[in-house]
């Protein structure tokens, strides 16, 4: 039997925002929070599972951290929620920060106005991570791994760490998954491509919408589909992504149409070795804080898959539970699994008592 569930492997950042839509610079205040890609799903399965108070799945995050305040904040806050931090590698605090934790500054969108990230990790722990500092071999005794493009990004050697974990993952018998997650401001598509390619023999399920950017992959209709919302764009990109690589045994995106920052149309989709599925359509989805929907999606395709559940349901309950991280400020989508059924078998907002 193995250890844990669940496992992902990341850097994870303090975030500050602004309330009310305001512009950072603007307020005398910001909320604090988490963004982590990883520790975002480590931290809903953890919730999805739950049974009398209890998480029933065990889930546990690998990442390197300062031995500072933000260090701490994160720690207690993922512990919080379930999650074993006791693979945490931690380094010292220099009282200077020569080498430091992340930040991440957020603005809620409003309007035409878009929501805007801002990344503010240079120098991270994570981003300084040597070869062989962690034993993947001997740490991940779990029944499923998941990391993402984003830290692969980070530093000189975190994407080789990335395809090391992902392999070693492969090797101790789990099912595994990566989330291209590309983000432009860390790296440049050719970098992403390189690590994405190395990491695919090793990966069982693969997430995002820009799937056909990092690969270098396009549908018949050309580029210019990269990054379709339209579903049947993203199964015909899908289908030729798992016929180059036979390993993969599913493949799932999350499409948003934007009419403002605040209202958005919002679908999810799979494809798997048995076919096509797709989520219902939720229009018009009042947005509270969009940031982390697509970890909640992916979170929810994990945890169907390793209760066992079938495709549809699988994609349905994924489509309401990320759906419903729409409604909840920060990253962790504390929406419960009840909540998220009942609005994919149709429930309504009505106040419930």
């Amino acid at each position: 039997m193995k250890k844990y569930d669940f496992m992902s492997f990341g850097e994870p950042n303090i975030r500050f925002t602004p309330p009310d839509h305001d512009r950072l610079g603007q307020g005398d205040t910001l909320q604090l929070g988490i963004a982590a890609a990883e520790l975002n799903c480590c931290v809903n399965i953890s919730n999805m599972s739950v049974e009398r108070l209890i998480p029933r799945l065990r889930t546990a995050y690998i990442t390197k951290l300062v031995d500072n305040w933000t260090g701490q904040y994160i720690v207690n806050r993922a512990q919080m929620y379930g999650v074993d931090m006791s693979n945490v590698v931690v380094e010292p605090f220099d009282n200077i920060g020569r080498t430091r934790n992340g930040l991440a500054f957020v603005e809620v969108g409003i309007g035409p106005r878009p929501s805007y990230q801002i990344y503010d990790r240079g120098h991270t722990a994570v981003s300084k991570i040597a070869p062989g500092e962690i034993d993947w071999k001997r740490v991940l005794d779990t029944r499923w791994f998941h990391t993402t493009g984003i830290v692969a990004a980070l530093g000189e050697h975190t994407g080789d760490e990335v395809v090391a974990a992902l392999k070693a993952a492969k090797e101790n018998g789990a099912y595994t998954s990566y989330d291209l997650n590309y983000r432009s401001t860390l790296w440049d598509i050719e970098e992403a491509r390189k690590v994405a390619e190395a990491a695919m023999p090793y990966v069982d399920v693969l997430f995002g919408i820009e799937a056909g950017a990092v690969l270098g992959i396009h549908n018949e209709e050309g580029e210019d589909n990269y990054f379709s919302e339209d579903p049947e764009d993203y199964r015909k990109l899908a289908q030729k992504i798992m016929q180059k690589y036979p390993n993969l045994m599913a493949m799932g995106a999350s499409l948003r149409q934007v009419k403002t920052a605040c209202i958005n149309d919002w679908q999810t989709c799979m494809l798997t070795r048995n076919g096509f599925f797709l989520s219902p359509k939720y229009e018009n989805v009042e947005i509270q804080d969009r940031i982390g929907s697509g970890d909640s999606f992916a979170a929810a395709i994990i945890w169907g898959f390793l209760e066992g559940h079938e495709e549809q349901e699988i994609i349905d309950f994924a489509g309401a539970y990320s759906a419903l991280s729409h409604t909840v400020r920060n990253d962790w989508n504390l929406v419960s699994r009840e909540e998220a059924y009942a609005l994919a078998r149709g429930g309504s907002a009505r106040v419930k008592r």
